[in-house]
């Protein structure tokens, strides 16, 4: 998996909007060669979690999908010499990890990644790959390859936990169907959704998350 990362190379896109690749930054890819030996390094099938696409305070700065430099060290007990900046996603997240009995158990049964595994920005702020049908119709085709690589590295095909019950949900739902990637796909609230819309019902909604985990 690492070497996939790492060769991972931005599409052409459209004027203006930026690709956030932490695996070309040596700092993170340290961060990211750490976390995968830690929890990753075994032969073990895992049920794959998919959110849209990294943000620039998370996984687009760490290269760990909702994992912030902070949850990172704290949490995962990587050091590292990233901006310590919080995304809420990650905090939601790793709130969920800690109820589901830690990382070491969480990531024993889950990969995380996303339905593009590179970030976008535009102006400075984060882009949802969807936000704009021009850049949605010219990385699907690398969505698909990225997808397809990754289904490779022990992945159970039976089922998919999508985070993101909207737009996200709808893509990945149409390309499923389309190439049989799984049988079934259990969409969730995305943890962003959650943490600004819904914060004061966070108890809850990690709860529905602990129900379709387990």
């Amino acid at each position: 998996m690492l070497p996939f990362l790492q060769s991972l190379e931005s599409p052409k896109l459209p004027p203006g909007i930026l690709a956030l690749n932490p695996y070309q930054n040596p700092v993170a890819f340290s961060c990211v060669q750490q976390f995968y030996k830690k929890y990753y390094s075994d032969e073990n099938q895992r049920i794959l979690i998919v959110g849209i696409n990294p943000g620039r305070f998370g996984g687009g700065m760490t290269g760990i999908q909702f994992t912030d430099p902070i949850q990172l060290e704290m949490i995962c007990g990587i050091k590292n010499d990233l901006s310590k900046k919080s995304e809420l996603s990650s905090t939601f997240f790793y709130q969920v990890i800690k109820a589901f009995g830690g990382p070491d158990k969480f990531y024993k049964k889950f990969y995380v990644s996303a339905i593009c595994p590179l970030g976008f920005v535009k102006e400075g702020k984060n882009m949802n790959f969807y936000d704009r049908p021009e850049l949605q119709h010219l990385i699907t085709p690398f969505i698909l390859k990225s997808l397809k690589k990754q289904l490779d590295f022990g992945i159970h095909k039976a089922t998919c936990i999508c985070l993101g019950e909207g737009k996200n949900y709808k893509f990945l739902k149409k390309i499923n169907e389309e190439n049989f990637f799984f049988k079934s796909i259990i969409p969730l609230p995305h943890p962003r959704f959650i943490m600004q819309y819904r914060r004061k019902q966070v108890n809850d909604f990690i709860k529905t998350y602990l129900e379709a985990l387990d």
